[in-house]
């Protein structure tokens, strides 16, 4: 229609000769006669001019002509219901055509015909990506794996796939599970791996990503959302079952799984920084390959466009933190994860939030912090700040030491023996208030005579403490003799011992 218009053009406005016009348009004579005739007997330039294309083809007297098929046609809409089945291939398909229609189709047109019918079905929306707009990421369908060398058993791992939006550059690493460490942990290689940070991350809504999935509102994991906050990017989901939407993370999965798991079919691992060590070999030689149609690597592509609009990365790497809830026990301390780290003594019973990192604790009351110590690894230790403890303002509290000892004495003579030695043996009174609690408690479970027989048997083995009168009771030996043969234990306090304070001032 454009080089109608233009013969129109040329004729009406510049008054060439059909020659010229001919010339000009690289049509024939005749043919520019032809439509000069047709559009002289419909009206003025000015009319014609306005018209659309449709109004004008239907003004000649063109209209497109659909191709004729002489050969028996496949049934297009069986062809699309049985791809979408696993194993099903268009060979497969053509094969059964071809057996029902020897006369058929050969099989290069069958599929051209079939991908012509799908163009118009299912039209796709083509993504244009900025220069370090976007990271797509997902994992692997298939599987890498490393032998456990004490089992001998096989152990498959996550494959995790990161790529740029307009470099494609590829970034892959074998991790544990989809569990929130490891995907965290992911995310972090993968912002150190390509230098710095993108506008935005497009994940898939799995679990460790996604804490609620929907197509319009999704819920973002919390740790996941703190991940980004971090590194100051945005996350997009993509849309639950539209693999479009992470299309170029989709390709480079596919590519990792053709050059780099399969790359490593035959080689044997036997831990996974192993495993990752080739992986990361092979990741260089897929970022090095030629890109088909661009003539381009991908870290040379990376390196003209993503890597200049990157933000720059934090000072300080990112650290997962979790989230718990406590409640300040009488001795103002809360318990995290085996052990006990303290708050100021007037938030007892209070409920407070404990934010764990791989190095601290925090301890949060309506969002402002009120406590902060060093995480230790080790069980059943007091982590005690001294400007918590309530010197001065002792007589503001309803849990002390004297009380314990009273409320023992109700039950017996032996149980407040034991108590007294049980705070005798803490390093600051408080520390035993939950051991001796936790043995009055006993008396609910197993009557105060029987708690008293269990507290005098352990005071006569010298084995103070709430679980070794716990395990006299559940063993039910709190009355019976104690041979001849066993000893109370020793004390380890002897001359040979320095003690604490020999190292007060230093080792001379």
């Amino acid at each position: 229609m454009r080089t109608i218009r233009e013969i129109m053009r040329l004729h009406f406005e510049h008054d060439l000769s059909q020659r010229a016009i001919a010339r000009a348009c690289a049509v024939s004579p005749t043919t520019v006669g032809y439509y000069i005739e047709k559009l002289q007997q419909s009206g003025s330039w000015a009319a014609i001019c306005s018209l659309d294309d449709d109004s004008l083809k239907a003004l000649l007297n063109i209209e497109g002509k659909a191709p004729v098929y002489q050969k028996p046609l496949p049934d297009f809409d069986y062809l699309h219901r049985e791809m979408k089945r696993k194993g099903v291939t268009l060979q497969l398909l053509w094969e059964e055509y071809r057996g029902a229609h020897p006369a058929g189709y050969g099989r290069s047109q069958f599929c051209a015909l079939y991908r012509k019918h799908l163009r118009t079905l299912d039209p796709v929306m083509r993504f244009f990506h900025k220069a370090g707009d976007k990271m797509f990421v997902d994992f692997s369908g298939k599987r890498p794996s490393y032998i456990d060398p004490k089992s001998g058993k096989a152990i498959e791992a996550e494959l995790f796939v990161a790529a740029m939006g307009a470099s494609s550059r590829t970034y892959a690493i074998a991790v544990a599970s989809q569990q929130i460490p490891e995907w965290i942990k992911a995310h972090v290689g993968a912002f150190e791996f390509f230098g710095g940070t993108p506008a935005c991350v497009v994940p898939d809504q799995l679990k460790s990503g996604v804490k609620t999935s929907c197509k319009y509102d999704p819920e973002i994991n919390p740790a996941y959302a703190e991940l980004c906050a971090h590194y100051g990017v945005a996350v997009v989901p993509a849309r639950p079952r539209e693999p479009r939407d992470k299309a170029k993370v989709e390709n480079s999965v596919l590519n990792a799984q053709r050059r780099i798991l399969a790359a490593l079919r035959n080689r044997r691992f036997f831990s996974l920084a192993e495993l990752n060590a080739a992986i990361s070999g092979e990741l260089e030689k897929l970022n090095d390959r030629p890109m088909q149609g661009i003539g381009k690597i991908r870290n040379q592509l990376f390196d003209e466009t993503d890597k200049p609009a990157l933000k720059p990365l934090p000072a300080e790497r990112f650290q997962i933190r979790q989230w718990k809830k406590a409640r300040v026990h009488i001795d103002y301390h809360v318990a995290v994860e085996g052990s006990w780290y303290s708050v100021s003594y007037t938030l007892i019973g209070k409920e407070v939030e404990i934010c764990l990192s791989a190095t601290t604790v925090e301890i949060f009351l309506g969002g402002k912090r009120v406590a902060s110590h060093l995480r230790t690894f080790m069980r059943n230790v007091f982590v005690t700040d001294p400007a918590h403890r309530p010197h001065s303002h002792r007589k503001h509290l309803q849990w002390t030491p004297e009380r314990m000892r009273n409320w023992g004495k109700t039950i017996g003579v032996q149980s407040a023996a034991m108590i007294d030695a049980i705070i005798n043996s803490a390093d600051h009174p408080e520390h035993a208030y939950r051991k001796c609690l936790g043995l009055l408690r006993l008396s609910k479970s197993y009557g105060a005579d029987r708690l008293e027989h269990a507290c005098a048997r352990a005071l006569k083995l010298r084995a103070i403490g709430y679980r070794s009168v716990k395990n006299i009771l559940n063993q039910g030996i709190e009355a019976a003799d104690i041979p001849e043969d066993v000893q109370p234990s020793e004390s380890l306090l002897h001359d040979n011992l320095r003690g604490s304070d020999y190292y007060e001032g230093g080792v001379q």
